[in-house]
């Protein structure tokens, strides 16, 4: 029978059933970091249980880390405290930890495809919704809590119900100066933020096949801001490619045994998904959030909805006023106070690369403060090897150092209440860069063009 790539891998990680509706699955590689794990070494410790696969787990600092002066103690003390006792648990399980201020760390969904830990067919988790990024190889991948975390800790395994399978379709030609990112908020403003409420979703076609394994990991990266389990992509040579030659990638005869395996890992002509979308690339143009979650997206020359045609007025209603917006109102020309370029959704080197050709000979308008916050240390090294760091100190932004940053209010780099701020992280949620905080979702180029002018442009206008 025709199986779908989902069902290929999740049939090869079944251990047993437990009744008509669960399943034991085997986690192939867990990571963790500072946030979701200290409560399940705790667990660990308080029922006298050993960590079952100490080399199957891979643990960084990221979300509570401070993005200047890496090198000294963390200021804020509850901060430090979870970066610590992430260290402390660690070296007491036995765990290999990509601490602050070590060559490797970084963002936690960004090291481990850069470091060639990730791989195709393998089940990934980690206590951090967006790990779903790690779809992008070819891969069951998907976000646990505390509990699970604790459960994989113990036995290398979790129990769980199968979710139904969707396949999204998106085929033609992207305009330029439309990227990835633009894509699935085009994707989750047509579906809805709960439109994949129930699904693990196959991302499929010329536009998605068409993408570099950055751009696939945007797309997979967001995949549950429409309510989804998980986003994955079939891996092909772009995908093998990218892992070859990796630090922790398979060498020699290693690799060439694992590329055969890789090769059968698609969706088999005639497979059967519970639900299909189908979408045209030239119908994309550049997004941009107006509300208070990733659904509530329109393109940069459209109008927010008028609240009595709104699905929700109620919601409408609530995050306009949160926003500071109007039903309507065009964004473009909207004035912004702050550009955040960086997260697991858009932190990596060849998002760098862009804003860097974007941003040459430009400068940033001077009421803007303009941050690019890599994903990683390598992805920071890597920068300023190729110079692009004195392109982005010449137009006036600040490269900063690896870490979740303004993506959460969980460190220093907040947003101030009331202040408007493109980012290109994955939620727009109230609070989410900070209390009062106002955030714009938008693709790496659009937030570049909006600091170069101070206000939301087509960035269209630029190319060619």
């Amino acid at each position: 029978m025709a199986k779908t790539l989902f069902d290929k891998i999740w049939d090869a990680h079944v251990v047993k059933d437990i009744d008509s509706t669960r399943q034991v699955i085997y986690i192939d590689r867990h990571f963790i970091h500072e946030v979701t794990s200290p409560q399940a070494f705790s667990g660990l410790r308080n029922r006298g249980i050993e960590l079952f696969r100490t080399k199957q787990t891979t643990a960084t600092a990221d979300h509570n880390v401070p993005t200047l002066n890496q090198h000294l103690p963390i200021k804020d003390p509850l901060s430090r405290s979870q970066v610590d006792t992430l260290t402390e648990n660690c070296k007491e399980f036995g765990v290999n930890l990509y601490h602050l201020g070590h060559e490797l760390q970084g963002i936690v969904h960004v090291i481990g495809p850069e470091l060639g830990i990730t791989r195709p067919g393998m089940t990934i988790v980690c206590g951090d919704s967006h790990t779903s990024t790690h779809g992008a190889f070819g891969n069951i991948a998907f976000g646990i809590g505390t509990s699970q975390v604790e459960q994989v800790f113990a036995s290398q395994c979790l129990i769980l119900s199968k979710p139904k399978t969707m396949r999204i379709t998106v085929d033609g030609i992207l305009q330029d100066g439309v990227s990835a990112k633009d894509v699935i908020l085009y994707i989750i403003s047509k579906l809805t933020a709960a439109g994949g409420t129930g699904y693990f979703v196959e991302y499929a076609g010329s536009t998605i096949s068409s993408m570099s394994m950055e751009e696939r990991m945007t797309v997979c990266n967001m995949s549950i801001e429409m309510g989804a389990r998980g986003g994955m992509i079939a891996p092909d040579e772009t995908t093998f490619e990218y892992i070859k030659d990796r630090k922790f990638a398979p060498k020699d005869k290693e690799y060439k045994q694992a590329l055969q395996q890789w090769k059968t890992l698609y969706s088999d002509h005639g497979a059967s998904f519970d639900q299909e979308y189908t979408f045209d690339a030239a119908d994309i143009g550049p997004m941009l959030t107006y509300g208070t979650n990733p659904g509530m997206g329109i393109q940069v020359n459209e109008q927010i909805p008028n609240i009595s045609e709104y699905l929700d007025p109620k919601q409408l209603t609530k995050s306009l006023d949160y926003m500071g917006l109007q039903q309507g109102q065009l964004l473009e020309g909207q004035e912004i106070q702050h550009v955040f370029i960086g997260s697991c959704t858009n932190a990596r080197i060849e998002d760098l690369r862009k804003v860097a050709n974007f941003v040459q000979g430009k400068q940033k308008a001077d009421h803007v403060q303009a941050w690019i916050v890599p994903g990683s240390k390598q992805v920071e090294k890597q920068a300023k090897e190729e110079g692009l760091d004195t392109v982005f100190a010449d137009a006036g932004f600040q490269l900063r150092e690896p870490g979740c940053s303004a993506c959460l209010g969980m460190n220093e780099d907040k947003v101030p209440a009331g202040d408007y701020c493109i980012s290109t992280s994955n939620r727009n949620f109230e609070g989410r860069q900070g209390p009062g905080a106002r955030t714009i979702l938008a693709s790496p180029l659009s937030a570049a063009a909006a600091a170069i002018e101070g206000k939301i442009v087509d960035v269209r206008k630029y190319m060619n």
